[in-house]
């Protein structure tokens, strides 16, 4: 394997994704009979790819769990089809998983891999091009036959024809090596062979020194009602692991020491986006003191917040499975109705469908949280792949003037906190509220620093308990829509209280006595007080991190934050002066964000979509926002977006 000089542990310039260290140590396998060299690495870049039901999503899974216990910072990108099982040997077949792991802060799933498995012909095509020259490429030499090969257009095997000079190849029957190692189960063939993954997982996990124990476990749980199919699984994991000690073609290990200095002090665990997501709703309704409902509709890729929550009935949360994305909607809006913490969940397609309920929410000012995790579209689009193009769907989705506040977390991690923060805009300003996600941010993983529970910020909120207006007659009434003066928050009254029956619906209500009003002068009044209503709402001021006096500024949103921030520090190492900025707070956008914009002579605004943040702030700034664009589906790379910021500082 190549190897180039690499960083110092501890520093996180993203300057290189390849394969860095040069510090050895000598290495004893299990049996003692061989010692083999070790170097020590900084990062590792590590791509599993097959067909979609040759397991490399738990194969990486599990590569990553062992990594983040071993203390490595982390990041994933999980890529698959769209079918649940696509044609097998194809290239839209393809599933893969890539892991960047490394000894300190990383911020990107990293832009090429240094290992690529390759499980058949087509995974070794549909990804040969993101390979850089030099790695390491371990192949499953079973399946490069004249038929697997003829389905992606290879017309001679590319093992034997040139076409990989330029790699460190490793041939390895994968399939075979994996048949013979289970023969004493008495499975067939078929069953045998669905084990290769583990053979290759415990060949990677012995090449970088990955703990195993964990995986072990992991397996006799899964399989615990066919505990042959467990055994011979971990028996196919443990071949892979002594393959690798005792095969001539990998006389090296590596090792990538934990981040010790990456992290605060604090229990840490690695954390998808939807599942932190998950946990921040159900950390939300517990610093509420209220239960959570969640009324949701199946969906890629929102789904895995609604398997979750589901098994949380203990902490007060409910979960229905609607018939349809109306239907979801419609019970969270009445259960918030009810004095519950609401919650739909759904990606854009779904966001369409509940527009008029949302609509409905904005009239009847009652607190519910809308998460959408957002994809490729439009219409169907592209389910599995990830797009950040719903925002002006959020913001301006609905039939007359509608405004929803909108919250977009950043990393994986941060998902919870930005669930936190949406149920506190919420329910503190009486409204409905937008959490946009996206499929890059729900499927990836990243270490997540688990928070004391006094440090979650307080969410209660009171319920209206008796009468709050007097008329001039003297007599005490309730008005539902009295607003409080500070937040123009209306009065949150749970239905079967004494005094506080009162009208809801979608026709125009009457400001302060909430009846049924068609006058022109009220529902101007209403309309402007539901804008101010969201414009007041307090969000912090934008942080812009400039510590040289830069003239151009970065500005981003969403899963952008991390291939932004790693093009950043790219270019900071190589001497340009850039500054950085990135929103959670979409509407209403930090009070200081004009103020910040007017300081620089270039603004440049990355999006995975056609612009649509840099249209808002070219309308509402008249600033001359330059966007650099991308909707292919994939999160962008930071080398990428350093080459875009390289030239947008010199022009």
């Amino acid at each position: 394997m190549t190897s180039q000089v690499s960083s110092p542990a501890g520093k996180s310039d993203e300057a290189s994704e390849a394969v860095v260290g040069e510090q050895r140590a000598p290495h004893i396998d299990r049996t003692g009979a061989t010692e083999k060299e070790v170097r020590r690495l900084d990062r590792v870049i590590i791509r599993f790819a097959g067909d979609s039901g040759d397991g490399m999503q738990l194969t990486g899974d599990r590569f990553t769990s062992e990594t983040a216990s071993f203390g490595n910072d982390l990041s994933t990108l999980p890529n698959f089809p769209a079918e649940i099982r696509a044609p097998a040997g194809t290239l839209p077949g393809v599933s893969s998983f890539q892991l960047h792991f490394a000894d300190h802060d990383i911020l990107t799933p990293g832009d090429a891999p240094n290992v690529l498995v390759a499980m058949n012909p087509a995974a070794l095509k549909a990804n040969i091009a993101d390979v850089p020259r030099g790695a390491d490429i371990i192949v499953n030499t079973d399946e490069f036959t004249k038929r697997p090969m003829a389905k992606v257009g290879y017309d001679a095997s590319p093992l034997e024809d040139g076409s990989l000079e330029a790699y460190n190849v490793h041939p390895v029957p994968l399939t075979t090596l994996t048949i013979e190692a289970l023969k004493e189960f008495g499975l067939s063939r078929k069953e045998a062979e669905r084990s290769k993954n583990m053979f290759a997982l415990g060949l990677l996990s012995w090449m970088y020194n990955r703990p195993t124990e964990g995986t072990e476990a992991f397996l006799r749980s899964k399989f615990a009602k066919k505990p042959d199919i467990a055994e011979a699984n971990v028996t196919a994991f443990r071949a892979g692991w002594n393959f690798g000690e005792t095969t001539e073609d990998f006389a090296v290990s590596y090792e990538v020491a934990p981040a010790s200095q990456a992290f605060p002090t604090g229990t840490y665990r690695n954390i998808s986006g939807n599942l932190a997501l998950s946990y921040g709703l159900i950390a939300a309704g517990r610093q509420a003191e209220l239960p959570v409902y969640l009324g949701s509709y199946p969906i890629t890729p929102a789904s895995d917040i609604l398997h979750e929550l589901s098994k949380h009935k203990n902490f007060g949360v409910r979960t229905f499975q609607a018939e349809d994305e109306i239907a979801g909607i419609g019970a969270a809006l009445g259960a918030a109705f009810g004095g519950s913490l609401g919650v739909t969940t759904t990606s854009g397609p779904g966001v369409a469908l509940k527009s008029e309920t949302i609509g409905l929410a904005v009239s009847l000012e009652l607190p519910l949280l809308i998460i959408d995790i957002q994809r490729g579209g439009p219409s169907t689009g592209l389910p599995t792949k990830t797009e950040q193009a719903d925002l002006l769907q959020a913001m301006y989705g609905r039939n007359g003037e509608a405004p929803v506040p909108i919250v977009a977390p950043r990393t994986p991690a941060d998902c919870f906190d930005a669930a936190l923060d949406a149920a506190r805009i919420a329910l503190t300003y009486r409204t409905p509220v937008f959490l946009l996600s996206d499929g890059y941010l729900a499927n990836g993983s990243e270490p997540w620093r688990i928070p004391e529970a006094d440090s979650l910020p307080d969410l209660r909120t009171r319920f209206a308990s008796g009468p709050n207006h007097e008329l001039a007659d003297g007599t005490e009434v309730f008005w539902p829509y009295k607003r409080d003066p500070e937040t123009l928050a209306r009065p949150w009254a749970v239905p079967g209280t004494p005094g506080l029956e009162h009208r809801i619906g979608g026709i125009e209500k009457q400001d302060g006595s909430g009846n049924i009003s068609y006058d022109p002068a009220n529902h101007d009044f209403m309309v402007r007080t539901r804008q101010a209503k969201v414009d007041g709402i307090e969000v912090p001021d934008l942080e812009v991190d400039d510590p040289a006096g830069a003239r151009t500024l970065v500005l981003g949103w969403g899963s952008t934050y991390g291939p932004i921030t790693a093009a950043v520090r790219r270019l900071r190492a190589a001497g340009e002066t850039i500054a950085q900025a990135h929103l959670r707070h979409l509407n209403p956008f930090p009070r200081n964000l004009g103020e910040v914009l007017k300081r620089y002579d270039k603004v440049v605004v990355p999006e995975m979509n056609l612009g649509q943040l840099a249209m808002l702030i070219r309308a509402r700034y008249l600033v001359d926002a330059r966007s650099y664009n991308q909707v292919n589906g994939m999160p962008f790379k930071a080398e990428q977006l350093a080459t875009v910021l390289k030239e947008a500082i010199g022009a």
